[in-house]
């Protein structure tokens, strides 16, 4: 049988299947029956700044509700120890000692200050690897594009002098040069790259006129992306990549790697088809290897990457001119029409 073991910012994985962060994996029963379907890692669901400020904010109100109570009775607030970030905490390094794989934490916080602190208290429940979700809605009129990466970077820096597991970045898109600015976190230091965060947008009811915050789920079109950023940078840059979005069976699975992914995120195919879903794309990805002949992953990874696939221009805007130079094959058939 084909070996599919990998590594992934310096950790040996069995497999390249990583469940990315969600709300399975902030429930321990769903992350022994991931581990027990065989994924190779997993990524606990993140803790959020907001989480943090609200603790502080709370514990503020709570000093100051009774400030006219005589002060003797202040002995009638409860020990709060645990409750919030902290209880994040205790519950992500139970999670790491309930299972044998290895167990990323996942932050996502917007201060370099909070990047750094919480990414040292993360790294202390004993987990193997850190990922960093950035993103920066750019709402600010007067919000200055390159100043923003600037604070992402800083960020990193402070986040990898602070600890000394390994640290991933997962990206958004939406940079003027995506590319350009993951060659700067490889400057930085950053151990992986997580091609690219899943967002949720809003949507309005135009019956009710109320706006909403729904739950979308990827499809497969999704992974289409990502592949094409995994192949520009295969072999030109340093850190790990980890393919996400749209992953829902081996086939993109397969593609991802052939791309040039180290490994691959999924989360949404767990929703749609459940857990069980693991076990059938390590089983689809083993089976395509052995009817090609491969005997490991680095026999094929990258092998169409921009660097090695003879039809490079497929990941080239040329692409895309061509198809509107042809467009009438398309416009003529029968379906269309």
């Amino acid at each position: 049988m084909a070996d599919v073991s990998t590594k992934y910012m310096g950790i040996p994985l069995k497999n390249p299947l990583i469940v990315g962060a969600c709300s399975l994996t902030s429930n321990m029963d769903a992350i022994r029956k991931i581990e027990e379907k065989g994924a190779g890692a997993l990524v606990i669901k993140s803790l959020f700044e907001e989480q943090v400020a609200y603790q502080r904010y709370a514990h503020d109100e709570d000093l100051e509700l009774y400030d006219n109570w005589h002060a003797e009775m202040t002995t009638i607030f409860p020990k709060a120890e645990h409750a919030g970030p902290e209880e994040h905490l205790m519950w992500t390094q139970r999670a790491k000692e309930s299972v044998s794989i290895p167990v990323i934490a996942s932050l996502n916080a917007m201060n370099t200050q909070t990047w750094a602190d919480w990414a040292v208290k993360l790294a202390e429940t004993g987990v193997d690897g850190l990922e960093l979700n950035f993103f920066a809605l750019p709402d600010d009129l007067e919000a200055d594009g390159q100043a923003l990466e600037n604070q992402q970077i800083e960020a990193v820096k402070a986040v990898k002098k602070a600890v000394k597991i390994p640290v991933s970045v997962k990206l958004s898109p939406m940079y003027t040069s995506p590319v350009s600015f993951m060659k700067k976190l490889e400057a930085a230091g950053v151990d992986g790259l997580v091609l690219f965060n899943r967002f949720f947008h809003p949507a309005i009811n135009i019956d009710t006129q109320v706006s909403s915050y729904p739950f979308n789920l990827t499809s497969s079109a999704d992974h289409n992306l990502p592949l094409r950023f995994v192949s520009m940078l295969h072999g030109k840059i340093k850190p790990s990549l980890c393919a996400s979005n749209g992953i829902h069976t081996s086939k993109e699975a397969v593609e991802m790697l052939l791309a040039g992914a180290d490994v691959f995120q999924v989360v949404s195919t767990l929703y749609l088809n459940k857990i069980g879903q693991i076990n059938t794309i390590l089983d689809g990805i083993t089976q395509w290897m052995d009817s090609k002949g491969y005997a490991s992953l680095d026999d094929f990874k990258g092998t169409l990457s921009e660097a090695k696939n003879p039809a490079a221009s497929t990941y080239k805007r040329a692409q895309y001119v061509r198809m509107l130079l042809r467009s009438n094959d398309y416009v003529s058939r029968p379906s269309l029409i």
